[in-house]
C-alpha cells in the first residue's frame, strides 16, 4: 500500500521560502492526483494546492502567486515551492494521494493516502 513522507518544513522569517517534498512509496505517482493540505492549530484541514495527473493545478486564493506545485513522476516525488511566506501560512502541511477536496476534517492521518506532515512556521 502507499506510504507518503513529507519533508522540507522548518521555521522561516516573513518573506522566506521553503520547498516541501512528498516522497511516495508502495504506489506510483504517475496517473495519480496529489494534493497539499494545511492544518493550523485550531483550524480546519484545508487543501492549499493540488496537481492532478492531467496537469491541472489548484491553489487556494490566499497562496496564489506564492506557492507552486510540481511533481517528478520518475522520482515518485511531489513538491510544493512556497515563496514570500506569511505568518498565516504557519501550520502542519500534509501531502495526499488521490484526495481532492476543499477540506477534510479532521486530517485523515490514519489513511495510507495521507502523510504524517511537516511543520512550517513563519515568524516576524
Amino acid at each position: 500500500q502507499a506510504h507518503l513522507v513529507e519533508s522540507g518544513g522548518g521555521s522561516v522569517q516573513i518573506g522566506g521560502s521553503l520547498r516541501l517534498s512528498c516522497t511516495v512509496s508502495g504506489s506510483t505517482l504517475d496517473g495519480s492526483n496529489v494534493a497539499w493540505f494545511r492544518q493550523a492549530r485550531g483550524s480546519k484541514c484545508e487543501m492549499v494546492s493540488s496537481y492532478r495527473h492531467d496537469g491541472r493545478t489548484f491553489y487556494l486564493d490566499s497562496v496564489k502567486g506564492r506557492f507552486a506545485s510540481s511533481r517528478d513522476n520518475a522520482e515518485n516525488t511531489a513538491y510544493l515551492q512556497m515563496d514570500n511566506l506569511k505568518p498565516e501560512y504557519t501550520g502542519m502541511y500534509y501531502c495526499a494521494l488521490n484526495i481532492i477536496a476543499p477540506e477534510v476534517s479532521p486530517c485523515p492521518l490514519a489513511s495510507n493516502l495521507f502523510g504524517q506532515g511537516t511543520q512550517v512556521t513563519v515568524f516576524s
